[in-house]
């Protein structure tokens, strides 16, 4: 009977050791693994084809330098015509005069841009010829005046005019211009124009005749017709349009952005200029400053596009506005399985919390993403252990936590706000017990703390594309220079469907064109 009893414990002990060896292997090999239920996700429809809108105010300064030379070019040199001196011994002869304009000088003033020159000339007097009839006093005095002018060494003319004198004509012309651009791609110049005359004399019968007020009219007159020749020459120039017409249509393109991730397609952006704007001239003391703007739609698509762009029959005007702005938005779209890799590169392996100080502790392995409505559903893989007991139960488990994405401007991330474990998701725990439970606070804190998109690596590859790109507009001519570049690039929102998540940037930067010629390249 003592030995029946011996066997019987024996055998209990013996028991004991199977059942706890196959609670314990069960528990370390994972109990077939415990996953919870993941939880129904929303529909979502696909994200629309993004349309952002761009700005790009671009200062055009034209050289104070340029539009003197074109003006060297355009204006004439020389002026004549018949002058009537009204003295009655003279009423018969003939009075001429020239001017020729020396070197233009432009110069910005408070009122205007002032186009200046010197102007010297020459003023000629032919009496008649005895018997060429006229005035009886001309007659009379012919021959005397004759006599006297051919002292002087003057020449015999060949029109009935017995001698001719001269003498000199000194003063001064000055435009100012008030420019005004017009909706119709034009630049009206609205030129107003002042002679002044220093001296205009003759000399007759050895006597010094002055007659600036007689010359000053016929040269205003002149000045009058030449500047509205001018005028109008300046005002149907198309130099204006055309530069716009060039830069519209190298702005209307697909500009290649690269891959936003190793598995995702090549991106193209495509730039469809809509609208153009400008504000009124402004002067400094080097150039002429026309501030023009463009408006553009914006968007990604997978292939290159070429992009129909009307150019705007009018030019919107406007009030001055911020100069030398390049403002382009950017829809970048990352796929969620790019988003799970990311952050589970940053997750595997970690176990909670990281001291062990609790009664249980998780080692994530498995990081995925998923999105419904407007959360985003993160199934954790895991192995749970609890070491309460001197047992250490462990297990494989599957648990999913909710979160809403948001914008960390601040540090260019993509963050998890309101993590909370998903209910059904506490069932997985059920086998550890109150420890696990205790746990899911760390849990959750470990998630929304870890749990983050880097943007900084997509924003530099987006901002080296977009400088790429604008390096076009960065070249130099004989008569134009155009400096732009990128100096910011930021994400302002964040949008997401089933399988992608699409984040927008913004990328500002700095544009200026120097026009350093306006003449015809043959002139230049």
């Amino acid at each position: 009977m003592h030995s029946n009893r011996r066997k019987l414990a024996f055998a209990a002990a013996i028991g004991v050791v199977i059942i706890a060896g196959a609670a314990w292997g069960i528990v370390r090999i994972g109990l077939g693994g415990t996953a919870a239920p993941r939880p129904t996700l929303a529909s979502m429809p696909p994200l629309a084809p993004v349309t952002r809108s761009s700005v790009i105010v671009t200062p055009v300064g034209i050289a104070l330098s340029a539009i003197k030379d074109a003006l060297e070019t355009a204006a004439p040199h020389d002026l004549s015509d018949k002058l009537d001196l009204q003295i009655p011994f003279l009423a018969d002869a003939d009075v001429s005069w020239s001017v020729s304009r020396g070197p233009l000088t432009v110069t910005a003033q408070a009122d205007g841009l002032a186009i200046s020159t010197a102007l010297s000339g020459a003023i000629r007097a032919a009496a008649p010829a005895p018997g060429s009839g006229g005035d009886p006093r001309s007659r009379d005095l012919s021959g005397l005046l004759g006599n006297i002018l051919g002292q002087l060494g003057e020449r015999q003319s060949q029109s009935g005019f017995a001698r001719d004198s001269a003498g000199d004509i000194r003063g001064s012309a000055t435009l100012i211009a008030h420019p005004v651009l017009l909706p119709q791609w034009r630049l009206e110049p609205n030129l107003t124009s002042e002679v002044r005359i220093a001296d205009a004399s003759l000399s007759i019968m050895g006597v010094r005749l002055r007659v600036p007020e007689a010359v000053k009219p016929l040269l205003d007159r002149a000045m009058d017709r030449q500047v509205s020749s001018l005028q109008a020459r300046l005002r149907d120039d198309p130099f204006l349009e055309l530069a716009a017409q060039q830069e519209w249509a190298k702005m209307c393109r697909s500009i290649p952005l690269g891959t936003a991730a190793p598995d995702m397609p090549n991106l193209w952006l495509e730039v469809r200029p809509t609208r153009a704007f400008a504000a009124q001239p402004a002067l400094n003391q080097n150039a002429v400053l026309l501030t023009i703007g463009v408006q553009a739609d914006t968007r990604i698509v997978p292939n290159e596009t070429k992009p129909d762009c009307p150019f705007p029959a009018q030019l919107e005007i406007v009030p001055q506005m911020e100069q030398g702005r390049l403002g382009i938005a950017v829809p970048i779209d990352i796929p969620f399985t790019e988003v799970s890799r990311l952050i589970e590169t940053r997750l595997k392996g970690k176990t909670f919390p990281e001291d062990k100080s609790g009664a249980f502790s998780a080692t994530i392995k498995s990081v995925n993403f998923a999105a419904s409505g407007d959360r985003l559903l993160v199934s954790i893989g895991m192995r749970a252990n609890e070491s309460k007991t001197w047992f250490g139960f462990g297990a494989d488990a599957i648990v999913h936590v909710w979160g809403r994405p948001v914008l960390d401007r601040a540090r260019q991330m993509l963050r998890l706000n309101d993590v909370a474990l998903d209910v059904e998701s506490q069932a997985a725990f059920g086998l550890l017990g109150t420890a696990a439970r205790a746990a899911i606070p760390s849990l959750e804190r470990a998630l929304a703390d870890n749990a983050f998109v880097d943007l900084v690596p997509v924003a530099e590859n987006a901002r080296r594309n977009l400088e790429a790109a604008v390096a076009d507009f960065r070249k130099r001519s004989d008569s134009i220079v155009v400096d732009a570049q990128v100096t910011d690039l930021r994400f302002v929102d964040v949008q997401f469907d089933a399988k992608t998540l699409r984040v927008i940037a913004e990328a500002d930067g700095t544009v200026r064109a120097s026009v350093t010629s306006l003449l015809p390249m043959d002139r230049q």
